[in-house]
């Protein structure tokens, strides 16, 4: 499996740069020509990674976010989000849906919804360094598989 293309983003854990790392990374896998589900699956858990670090990683102050995106020629798409901040003290435990580490209005489901709508989640972390989240899809070719139907 080959490198396609690649793309390094940095911007400040700002709310409202959760939206441009949603569009951003949308606009970046375009090309493979993914249906809307699979898009609105890489938007929205694009979305609760960069929340997540906005949220818990730099709940006390503002810091940088990271993300880089690969495709690679077997329609697979590799995006990392990471933060330089608080980090989690128990990956296990803080996957579990419903688990929070600030009360008011967080359900606790943000890794939850990133494994149900992403092929992959991985995970990595470790206290007052940073967390970062792995996430992978692989995009259904459709081209492929339509030619592949009509030579049947």
């Amino acid at each position: 499996m080959d490198l396609i293309n690649e793309m390094n983003l940095t911007f400040l854990s700002k709310s409202m740069n959760e939206n441009f790392a949603r569009a951003a990374v949308s606009a970046f896998v375009l090309p493979l020509d993914p249906t809307i589900t699979e898009l609105a699956d890489i938007k929205t858990a694009v979305s609760e990674a960069v929340t997540n670090s906005i949220i818990h990683g730099y709940e006390y102050g503002e810091g940088q976010i990271g993300i880089s995106a690969r495709i690679y020629s077997n329609g697979r798409i590799v995006i990392k989000i990471k933060d330089k901040g608080k980090g989690i003290e128990n990956i296990q435990q803080a996957m579990e849906p419903l688990f929070s580490t600030v009360g008011g209005e967080r359900a606790g489901l943000g890794f939850a919804v990133m494994q149900s709508f992403m092929d992959k989640l991985k995970v990595t972390s470790k206290v007052n360094c940073g967390t970062t989240v792995t996430m992978e899809k692989y995009i259904i070719r459709r081209n492929k598989a339509m030619q592949n139907e009509c030579n049947t």
